[in-house]
């Protein structure tokens, strides 16, 4: 009782506002950085021969984003806390508005890669302050529809990044992907400037900073996120600049885990993680954003590598997951009033499975409709998984302690993606060159079956002009190829079967997490446990 009637205090300073203004607000800020992650990657031969560099060194105008967006995002509860949640918000998005703009001007790449961190570390607050500032916005029987919103920006912003990017860059230049930022973001923060309010307990607790731990979470964060964006194409482990990372990405978070749990007033409270159901939800969330970004780089790759789709259609191939998620998580929001959240979980969990598997049941004579379908129910999966798991996860959080559990939330969906993507690329590589060496041990010269290809395409080119020799040659090749292409695509398959399976494990920890607590009366929903 003495909870709850601190709860309704601490609301009664905040000015009774439409919590859909509040929505507008903190969403258009978070669709924008969002988009950033994936819009730039398209772009990166045009920006490499504008600013006279190769391709391999503008990767770090991805890289460079992503470090400083994942040191400063688990840190965003503490200085929502320290220095004020809607002045953290503005200067979030003011400087993430200012920073994009410079990144477009930026003369040569160093200035941009410079800006481009400024970018990153400007709008790594802005996914969870925008999760927490819409938890406390709407009652507690209307989360559902309140993350419904989030996360469909969220799951569609990373999936028409690629798109609109490689239209901009088509039709204008690359530099105007990021000043299409401007307007966005100047009326974010006029919409945040209107609407978004401190509830009194965001307030200062302690003027004690933990210098140690912010130190240790630079080192150790950004020398992990350095190594998964370079690790396969240095080779991982055969480099000695990934085996150093490595060495001082686990010391680095090794210690700053210890720092954090001993500190009187740590950076990032990691004690939240004494909560079964956070706890829980935290690591299923890592787990959905490992499959999520993992099967959002493997789809284009493989539309491009063995389909022969250009960029562009290969970007549009994805788009149906997109459309799912869209048409599908309003619909979430809506059940989420109706079933038990956790039923809806387990529901996306198989579902995102089952379509994965229908991926990986493809072959290279796949049409546009066979892609389409699987992705479809995938995008619908997310709905089912991202809104329920959003919820059920938070649920169980204090409202001061929510800022610093949506920095950990939305950190380890990123951390999750970024190992992800590092290791569906890796597992495509490794095992294409192990289907190779199965389907070369098959075709010997002793096998009727390869004598008969062989001959069937030297016959071929000698009916379109080639001498025998040469013929034979082109035989040769054309058959390689054709292995090839075959052992790239079981690689593609194994991979989407792994995925697929990682969303089976999933289901039994479902049984981990406590139904919500829903208050529809104060504005949280939960309280601690």
């Amino acid at each position: 009782m003495a909870v709850a009637a601190s709860v309704r205090a601490d609301f009664s300073a905040v000015p009774d506002i439409n919590p859909w203004w509040i929505t507008a607000a903190v969403m258009s800020a978070v669709f924008m950085e969002v988009l950033d992650t994936t819009v730039v990657n398209v772009s990166l031969p045009h920006i490499a021969g504008n600013l006279s560099a190769s391709v391999d060194e503008t990767t770090w105008v991805l890289t460079s984003y992503l470090v400083s967006n994942a040191i400063v995002l688990p840190m965003t509860g503490w200085l929502a806390n320290h220095f004020g949640r809607k002045r953290i918000l503005m200067m979030s998005i003011l400087g993430f508005t200012m920073a994009s703009v410079a990144c477009g001007m930026a003369p040569n790449l160093p200035a941009l890669i410079f800006f481009r961190v400024v970018q990153g570390a400007t709008g790594g607050g802005l996914q969870p302050l925008s999760q927490a500032i819409m938890l406390e916005a709407f009652p507690g029987k209307m989360r559902g529809k309140a993350m419904a919103v989030w996360a469909l920006g969220i799951v569609v912003a990373p999936m028409l990044g690629p798109v609109l990017g490689g239209w901009i860059t088509d039709s204008y230049s690359w530099r105007w992907i990021f000043y299409i930022n401007l307007p966005i973001g100047l009326i974010a923060a006029l919409l945040a400037q209107w609407f978004i309010f401190d509830p009194s307990y965001i307030r200062r607790t302690s003027d004690v900073v933990d210098y140690w731990g912010i130190g240790l979470l630079i080192v150790g964060m950004g020398s992990l996120q350095v190594m998964l964006d370079k690790g396969q194409e240095d080779d991982w482990f055969g480099s000695h600049f990934i085996l150093v990372l490595a060495i001082l990405a686990f010391c680095g978070l090794a210690a700053f885990v210890i720092r954090e749990l001993v500190a009187g007033h740590p950076i990032v409270d990691l004690r939240v993680f004494k909560v079964r159901t956070y706890a829980t939800g935290v690591l299923l969330m890592t787990i959905l954003g490992f499959v999520l970004y993992g099967s959002t780089v493997l789809i284009p790759i493989w539309l491009q590598t063995l389909m022969g789709y250009p960029s562009l259609q290969a970007g549009l191939a994805v788009l149906p997951r997109g459309l799912g998620s869209f048409l599908f998580m309003p619909v979430v929001g809506i059940l989420m009033g109706i079933i038990e959240p956790r039923k809806l979980l387990a529901a996306g969990l198989i579902v995102a499975s089952g379509s994965l598997y229908m991926l990986a049941m493809l072959n290279t004579s796949a049409g546009y409709w066979n892609i389409f379908w699987p992705q479809l129910l995938q995008g619908a999966a997310m709905g089912l998984l991202f809104v329920p798991l959003t919820t059920i996860t938070n649920d169980p959080i204090a409202p001061q302690n929510m800022g610093n559990a949506t920095s950990i939330f939305n950190l380890m969906r990123n951390m999750g993606g970024s190992i992800g993507i590092a290791s569906v690329t890796t597992i495509v590589a490794r095992s294409s060159q192990l289907q190779t060496n199965n389907l070369v041990h098959n075709m010997s010269w002793y096998n009727p079956r390869t004598r008969q290809m062989i001959a069937g395409a030297r016959a071929a080119f000698i009916a379109k002009g080639a001498d025998p020799h040469t013929a034979e040659l082109r035989a040769y090749h054309a058959v390689w190829g054709m292995v090839l292409q075959q052992a790239t695509m079981l690689s593609f398959i194994h991979t989407f079967q792994i995925l697929a399976g990682l969303f089976l494990a999933c289901v039994p920890l479902i049984l981990l997490m406590r139904k919500p607590k829903h208050n529809e009366k104060g504005k949280p929903g939960g309280m601690a446990h």
